[in-house]
C-alpha cells in the first residue's frame, strides 16, 4: 500500500471477509470517530430523559428514552458487528460509514422531540439514512464474499423491508404507533439471527468485546460529564458544595465501580458461538441505556436537592438506583457461565442488585449507592483473590 492510501484509504478493494481469528485486531480510528459522534446522540436522549423525568412524567419519559436508545443502540450494534467481518477501510467504506455518523447526528438532533414529544419524525429519517447505508455495505459484501453471499442479501433485504416499515409508521394514527414500533423492533432484532443462520459471518471476538468495552467506556464518560454539568448549574445558583457533596461521592463512586465491573471480566471468552453472541450483542441495549440513565437520574438528584422538578424524595432517588441496579444486573448475567467461581457470585452480585435498591428509601440514596457499589468491587476482588490462592499448589 502507497503512503497516500494508508493515510486516505485504497481506492477500492473487495470486501472480502476479514478473518474471525486474525491477530493483533483492534478497534481503528474511524469506529472510534463512529462511538464519539453517536455518543451525543446518547447525550441528547439522556438530557431529554433528565427533562422527564424532573417534570414528573416518569412513566412516559421511560418509555419514550426506550424507544430512542433503541435507534441509537441497534444502529451502532450493526454497524459494529459488520465492520468486524468486512472493515475494508477503502473510500467507498468510509464514505458510507460517514453517512451512517450524519444519520446519527440527524438522529441527535430529534431526540428531544422524539422523547418528550413523540414526535418522531426528524428521528425516524435519521435512523432509517443509517440503515440504507448498511444495505450499501451488505450489498457490497455480498458481491465480494460467495461463501456468505446468503447471509449477505438476507441483510440487506431484511433491513430494507424494515426500513419501509419505519417510514410507512409516520402516516399511522397516534394510536397505531407503539404497537408498530414493537413490530418493527421485533422484525429488526429477528434479522441477524435469519441472516445468520445461512451462514455465520466472521466477526471476531477480541475486536467485539474490545468495541463494546469502547462504547461502554464513552457511555460511562458522558455520564460524568452531564453529572458534572448539574453539578455546575447548581454552584451557579449559589448552592453550596456541601449541600450536593453527598451526591457528587456518591455519583463518583458509583461510575468508578461500574467501569470496575465492566471491564473486570473476560468477555472475548464468552463470544463463542452465534446464540452467544446474540445474548451479548442484545443485552447490552440495557446495559448502553442503564449507563446513560445514570448520568441522568445523578442531574434529577441534583436538581431535586436544589428544590427543583415536581418529584418525591423516593422518586428522585429512584431515577439513580435502578439504572444502577439494572447495569450491575445485566453485567453479572452477561458474564454469568464464563465466571470461575459462579456460587460466590450469584450469591454478591443480587445481594448487591437488593440493596442498591433498598437504598431508594434512604435519605442519602445516591451516597450509599456508591458505598454499595464500592464494596460490591472490593468482595469481587476478595473472591478472586482467594480463588487464586486456593489453586497455587
Amino acid at each position: 500500500m502507497s503512503e497516500s492510501q494508508s493515510a486516505f484509504g485504497a481506492w477500492h478493494r473487495p470486501m472480502a471477509a476479514r478473518l474471525a481469528d486474525e491477530e493483533h485486531r483492534t478497534a481503528t480510528v474511524l469506529e472510534l470517530f463512529f462511538d464519539l459522534c453517536f455518543v451525543t446522540a446518547v447525550a441528547q436522549a439522556s438530557e431529554a430523559f433528565e427533562h422527564e423525568l424532573a417534570e414528573g412524567h416518569v412513566g412516559h419519559g421511560v418509555l419514550g428514552y426506550a424507544m430512542v436508545f433503541f435507534a441509537i443502540w441497534w444502529a451502532w450494534m450493526n454497524f459494529t458487528w459488520f465492520a468486524s467481518a468486512y472493515d475494508t477501510d477503502d473510500v467507498p467504506y468510509r464514505l458510507l460509514t460517514l453517512v451512517q455518523i450524519a444519520g446519527a447526528l440527524v438522529v441527535a438532533a430529534g431526540a428531544d422531540e422524539a422523547l418528550r414529544h413523540e414526535d418522531f419524525t426528524v428521528i425516524t429519517w435519521g435512523y432509517v439514512i443509517m440503515r440504507l447505508a448498511m444495505v450499501t455495505q451488505w450489498l457490497r459484501a455480498a458481491r465480494a464474499d460467495p461463501e456468505r453471499r446468503r447471509s449477505c442479501l438476507r441483510y440487506a433485504a431484511g433491513i430494507l423491508v424494515v426500513q419501509v416499515g419505519w417510514v410507512a409508521r409516520l402516516a399511522l394514527p397516534d394510536d397505531w404507533g407503539l404497537p408498530a414500533f414493537a413490530v418493527l423492533v421485533l422484525a429488526e432484532i429477528a434479522v441477524p439471527a435469519w441472516a445468520e443462520s445461512s451462514a455465520m459471518t466472521t466477526w471476531h471476538p477480541h475486536h467485539i468485546a474490545e468495541r463494546y468495552g469502547l462504547f461502554t467506556l464513552i457511555v460511562l464518560g458522558e455520564t460524568m460529564t452531564s453529572a458534572t454539568a448539574a453539578v455546575r448549574t447548581a454552584l451557579d445558583e449559589e448552592t453550596t458544595l456541601g449541600d450536593i457533596a453527598p451526591l457528587v461521592v456518591g455519583g463518583v463512586l458509583t461510575v468508578f465501580a461500574l467501569w470496575w465491573l465492566y471491564f473486570s471480566q473476560n468477555a472475548p471468552r464468552r463470544l463463542t458461538g452465534l446464540r452467544s453472541a446474540i445474548l451479548w450483542g442484545y443485552g447490552h441495549y440495557a446495559v448502553f441505556a442503564s449507563a446513560a440513565a445514570v448520568g441522568a437520574g445523578l442531574a434529577v438528584g441534583v436538581a431535586h436537592a436544589r428544590g427543583h422538578g415536581h418529584l418525591s424524595d423516593h422518586a428522585a432517588a429512584a431515577a439513580f438506583t435502578v439504572p444502577v441496579a439494572v447495569f450491575i444486573t445485566l453485567v453479572w448475567l452477561l458474564h454469568h457461565r464464563a465466571a470461575e467461581l459462579r456460587s460466590r457470585n450469584d450469591l454478591i452480585h443480587p445481594a448487591a442488585v437488593v440493596a442498591v435498591l433498598a437504598m431508594t428509601f434512604t435519605p442519602v440514596a445516591v451516597l450509599a449507592t456508591g458505598l454499595l457499589a464500592a464494596a460490591l468491587v472490593a468482595a469481587t476482588l476478595a473472591v478472586a483473590a482467594r480463588a487464586r490462592g486456593g489453586q497455587e499448589p
